[in-house]
């Protein structure tokens, strides 16, 4: 007697597992090209349309139902399992990685969609269709809410990318050979090759899980990183990496650079001497983003500085000083500072609660890639901001490259501008990153600060006044201003740096 309950177990595992891998197959793609916006929204569609075209397929099998169930189970779990290892690799050493990417996730969705079909025909003598359907569907939308929830929230801060698709296949494989004991009234013949099978697809599972760190580590040097890979973490909000060469040392934040050791007093002068000096006197500093603890650094070498707030959502980033030693001597130690407070929270959450005004603001965010980011840089936030502000307050941000990326510099700049700012854009080179560019704001009209703090590493008087200098190649351009229900500035930004992938 087949006991039906246990079958709609079933169900919630495939439909939790599939969605697991196609998201598994979004972030991998959105990881090593860019682009997640249209990369998760191929995915979704292709998946969608695999799991018809499974389903279509379910139609023309006709024999021994039970026992093709469970071949696709294991099929499923196979291939999903090792998805996430496979598209590193693929990567990493073929040039058609996309034609890999959309096949895996085409195959894994109409496997699954085999799968339904096929179990609602082993269940249709035990139910009658109406109770049939809604219980299998009921199961199936609960598995992809299981799924959605585990995934960021779960999944990939605590198992990673790699190791959550071999367990997620392990979960399948056995699934499988559990259902070689569910479903043996309806199999003719032996079932041994067939759990010999499942068996094998679980023991080659588990050996990749065993060796999953060094696996991620390999991949991840040869995908991104040509240097040696000292550090790595994943955080639920992103990949932290710290890699280490001849010069120094690296962070990388999903693969994307954040400062090299060797340079970085550049990019961190110039972020933050031209708003402290353009204030003259600030006693409270606030720092959003800047979890380096970089910034701070800086803005600790003003003996009237007070007290100062960094606020960045990752309290993995803002920990990062403790776990890598070598960061806590290249920020002098700036988060055992008594004068800091650190919160780790949504920038965009916390400026909505009531605080003091500050003297300095200093934007360190990550560029706008995503639209989680992309909100930081509109016209809401800054206009939260200015309510933050004292009457003579200096804010800084960083604005990602006029040269590269033209239009999203001026698109920030504009922005800003919008929300009742005065802006003074400047830009320095900085050899990790090109040419790089900021926005000097006031909530009133200023002049370029003249006057610096003396015994920096990089900047003078001299050199500070060059950097309010834009050549024409960086000179203004037309765009629109960066709202909350246009986000606008994504899309430029992913439009400028796909160019130079």
């Amino acid at each position: 007697m087949i006991r039906a309950p246990i079958l709609f177990l079933h169900v919630l595992i495939i439909a939790t597992c599939g969605l697991v891998y196609e998201l598994l197959a979004g972030t991998l793609a959105s990881y090593v090209l860019g682009d997640s916006i249209t990369q998760f929204s191929l995915i979704i569609g292709i998946y969608l349309f695999a799991l018809g075209a499974g389903a279509w397929v379910s139609g023309f099998i006709d024999r021994e139902i039970a026992r093709r169930f469970v071949e696709v189970e294991f099929a499923v779990a196979l291939l999903g399992g090792v998805s996430a290892p496979l598209l590193f690799l693929t990567f990493a050493r073929l040039s058609y990685f996309q034609v890999i990417l959309y096949l895996l996730v085409f195959l894994i969705g109409a496997l699954v969609g085999l799968e339904l079909p096929l179990l609602m025909r082993i269940l249709k003598d035990t139910l009658d269709f109406k109770e049939l359907v809604a219980r299998v569907l009921t199961f199936d939308y609960i598995g992809a809410l299981v799924a959605a929830l585990l995934f960021p929230l779960f999944l990939v801060p605590k198992l990673g990318l790699v190791r959550t698709s071999l367990v997620f296949g392990i979960l399948n494989a056995a699934v499988g050979l559990w259902g070689t004991w569910l479903l043996r009234p309806l199999m003719k013949g032996d079932v041994t090759v067939l759990r010999v099978k499942g068996a094998v697809v679980v023991v080659l599972l588990v050996i990749g899980v065993i060796k999953a760190d060094r696996l991620t580590t390999l991949f991840e040097e040869d995908l991104f990183f040509p240097d040696t890979i000292v550090y790595s973490r994943s955080s639920p909000y992103q990949r932290i990496v710290v890699t280490r060469g001849r010069g120094g040392f690296q962070l990388l934040l999903n693969s994307n650079l954040q400062f090299n050791s060797v340079d970085e007093y550049r990019y961190h002068e110039a972020l933050v001497h031209p708003a402290m000096s353009l204030n003259g006197s600030p006693r409270r500093v606030l720092v959003l983003g800047g979890g380096d603890g970089l910034a701070l650094r800086e803005i600790f070498r003003y003996p009237g500085v007070e007290s100062v707030t960094l606020v960045d959502l990752d309290p993995d980033m803002t920990r990062l000083s403790e776990r890598f030693p070598p960061l806590a001597e290249l920020n002098n130690h700036a988060f055992s500072d008594p004068r800091l407070t650190v919160i780790n929270q949504d920038a965009f959450i916390w400026m909505e609660e009531p605080a003091e005004p500050f003297d300095v603001v200093i934007i360190d965010f990550p560029d706008p890639n995503t639209f989680a980011l992309g909100k930081l840089y509109t016209t809401r936030f800054y206009k939260l901001l200015r309510q933050r502000l004292t009457a003579d307050a200096a804010v800084a941000i960083q604005s990602t490259s006029p040269l590269l990326a033209r239009k999203s510099f001026w698109c920030i700049m504009r922005t800003l501008e919008a929300a009742g700012f005065y802006v003074k854009p400047y830009q320095v080179a900085v050899p990790s990153f090109g040419v790089w560019g900021y926005g000097l704001a006031s909530a009133k009209p200023f002049d370029i600060p003249s006057r610096l703090m003396p015994g920096l590493r990089f900047l003078d008087d001299q050199s500070m006044a060059a950097m309010f200098v834009l050549p024409t190649d960086l000179g203004p351009v037309e765009t629109e201003v960066n709202r909350l229900d246009n986000q606008i500035l994504v899309h430029y930004y992913e439009s400028e740096w796909k160019r130079f992938e």
